[in-house]
């Protein structure tokens, strides 16, 4: 049997996951991070994207995560996120529309552009659309 680890993905809304797991891969500000039973304790920023989990038993749920807070601690992990939405409850039209949207803002960026707040809606968007086709691919669709 696998070893597991205790793990909840919160939003600011809800729960979304609680439960054992096997592994979880997030995208942490330094870069990626792949979670294990046994991991060192650790608190950081991630990045918008998405959370792959390998639940016990080898099934896998992918949740979309706007950014947040990843904490490892030895009997439990904890991922909190202002927006966390699962993978097959994203509208992709209106993520299409959001990168849209950003793409042409900073195209047609004028004196009091908020290049940042562009970059963060667009990077949002992306890791949206990469977390649909991530499961597609996954489900052979």
């Amino acid at each position: 049997m696998a070893m597991t680890v205790h793990l909840d993905v919160v939003s600011a809304e809800k729960r979304l996951f609680s439960g054992l797991v096997e592994t979880l891969q997030v995208t942490g500000t330094e870069g990626e991070l792949g979670i294990l039973p046994g991991h060192v304790p650790l608190l950081t920023a991630i990045k918008p994207g998405m959370v792959r989990i390998v639940k016990q038993h080898g099934e896998v749920e992918v949740i979309y995560l706007s950014g947040g807070i990843l904490e490892v601690q030895p009997d439990c992990v904890t991922v909190l996120a202002d927006v966390a939405v699962r993978a097959e409850d994203i509208d992709v039209e209106a993520a299409r529309e959001a990168k849209r949207n950003a793409e042409e803002r900073i195209a047609n960026a004028g004196v009091d552009f908020d290049y940042d707040t562009a970059q963060i809606e667009l990077a949002k968007a992306l890791a949206q659309l990469r977390v649909v086709e991530t499961i597609r691919k996954s489900l052979g669709k």
